[in-house]
């Protein structure tokens, strides 16, 4: 995947927090993606299954900042400003990410769509769903309607889990997070009851539709505008789509419990979804380019 160079980044949705934190409280958080650690609950903020330590930054300008500096959108927007930023740097690229994934929302719901911001941060923050750490993975707290994001997460889904990763990757991470944020807008995620586990349960459901959500704004991700009206993101490949497809198999709950669990599978602990069935959801998104197959509550048949 590719951006634009001469595209505008927009990072007015991007909060960096690095060094610090923000929020405070108690609440559900959603999601994490499946993207961690096994057999534990992802429903409460504590137990969101996520990724570990490791090294990724934002850019030369930013490399610099210690424990306790906080890098704000300022400092962002003057490294971060065009997609060839977005090509060289993880931390632009996510942050056109956020830009291109809210703009399709924001066309597919209109006035129902409000938009969230993207906090990044290091080993630990505070939110409205209470405090959390790097291990937590990708998250998307409705307390607060903020998605939290530690950058070094990308690093891990290499190093530890072996997927094969890159930019569509990442944006894939972004997108589902995003995809917890309209279930929250729409209602939905307030219809499952926290802690449901299962192969059919309401968490695998809620999961395997933010799954299929990423994969409807994947479809029309190079047609979404930058501010100047023409696509942000130039192209989406193949290769993009098999890395995706790659990830999705590796963060299935079966693949975490047996390859990073204790060897064994248990479907009744399932709260994300299998590997074929999250390959199959992100699917479903991508090929129909349509948030209305997307109704995972209604189907008989998860994959």
């Amino acid at each position: 995947m590719r951006y634009r160079d001469d595209a505008s980044v927009d990072t007015g949705n991007v909060r960096d927090q690095r060094g610090g934190g923000g929020g405070g409280g108690r609440g559900l958080a959603l999601g994490g993606g499946g993207l961690g650690i096994v057999g534990v609950l992802v429903v409460i903020l504590f137990q969101v299954l996520g990724g570990g330590s490791g090294g990724s930054g934002l850019g030369a300008s930013l490399d610099g900042l210690q424990g306790g500096q906080v890098a704000g959108t300022g400092d962002l927007a003057a490294s971060c400003s065009t997609g060839a930023d977005a090509n060289a740097d993880v931390g632009c690229a996510v942050a056109a990410d956020v830009e291109s994934v809210q703009d399709y929302w924001g066309g597919v719901l209109g006035s129902g769509y409000a938009p969230a911001d993207t906090v990044f941060f290091t080993g630990s923050v505070q939110t409205a769903c209470g405090a959390a750490s790097s291990g937590s993975g990708p998250f998307y707290c409705p307390g607060d309607q903020l998605v939290y994001l530690d950058l070094s997460f990308f690093d891990d889904l290499q190093s530890r889990f072996g997927a094969e990763g890159g930019a569509f990757v990442n944006a894939y991470v972004v997108a589902h997070e995003y995809g917890h944020h309209v279930q929250n807008l729409v209602g939905t995620a307030a219809t499952v009851q926290p802690g449901e586990t299962g192969p059919e349960s309401g968490s695998v459901r809620l999961e395997l539709q933010a799954d299929c959500y990423a994969g409807t704004w994947a479809d029309h991700a190079t047609t979404v505008p930058d501010d100047s009206g023409a696509p942000l993101i130039s192209d989406i490949t193949e290769d993009d789509v098999s890395r995706a497809l790659d990830t999705a198999a590796r963060i299935g709950d079966d693949y975490l419990q047996t390859n990073l669990g204790d060897g064994s599978a248990d479907p009744g602990s399932y709260t994300h979804g299998s590997s074929e069935q999250r390959q199959r959801w992100f699917l479903t998104g991508y090929r129909s380019g349509d948030p209305s197959q997307c109704d995972t509550f209604a189907a008989t048949d998860l994959g």
